[in-house]
């Protein structure tokens, strides 16, 4: 029983690290490759299987699991890295497309009005927090952009932000500034 076990771990330990070697080559960002491992590792200790080992039925099982018990993101998130593993570890076709499919929920977000922009910046007491809400606010950019900005991606000739480390098309990597009225003050300096 303990030579098979450790027969397992070591193929286990195999397969992930081929895993993880496949996802770096693939050009996956840190936190894909934190994200797929561990929705593999989840879906091996489900079964106390090796991930290479499992059968459709065993997907189908887990993921009528993953669906009565997590969220849709988690779902989608656990099938992209079964994907990944079985087209690039293990070099098989993904034949299992139909396995599980997420409802396509279409959600418009929540847009501030301009009113609720100036309060949430007027009652901020620190001035760099008001200068990191009016940033993305007014250039309409994302929490993380915004904190990635240094003052080198600004560009006050051109009037325009260089982004750096986003998800965004490439076409989107530079916001324009120029068209925003300066007339209006968002925010009083005290």
């Amino acid at each position: 029983m303990l030579v098979e076990r450790s027969r397992f771990a070591a193929e286990y330990n195999k397969i992930i690290c081929t895993y993880l070697n496949e996802l770096t080559l693939q050009g996956k960002s840190d936190k894909a490759i934190e994200c797929y491992s561990r929705c593999l590792r989840q879906t091996a200790s489900f079964f106390d299987l090796c991930p290479d080992q499992l059968t459709i039925e065993d997907l189908k099982t887990y993921f009528l699991h993953l669906v009565e018990h997590k969220s849709w993101s988690h779902v989608k998130i656990t099938r992209c890295a079964i994907q990944f593993f079985y087209t690039h570890v293990l070099q098989r076709p993904w034949q299992w497309v139909d396995i599980v499919k997420p409802p396509k929920v279409q959600a418009l977000q929540d847009v501030l009005s301009l009113a609720e922009v100036a309060a949430i910046i007027n009652t901020t007491r620190q001035l760099r927090y008001q200068v990191y809400y009016l940033a993305t606010y007014s250039l309409g950019l994302r929490l993380s952009e915004t904190l990635n900005l240094q003052v080198a991606d600004i560009d006050s000739h051109l009037m325009q932000v260089h982004l750096r480390f986003t998800k965004r098309n490439i076409a989107d990597t530079h916001s324009n500034v120029r068209d925003h009225n300066q007339s209006m003050v968002l925010f009083n300096v005290n």
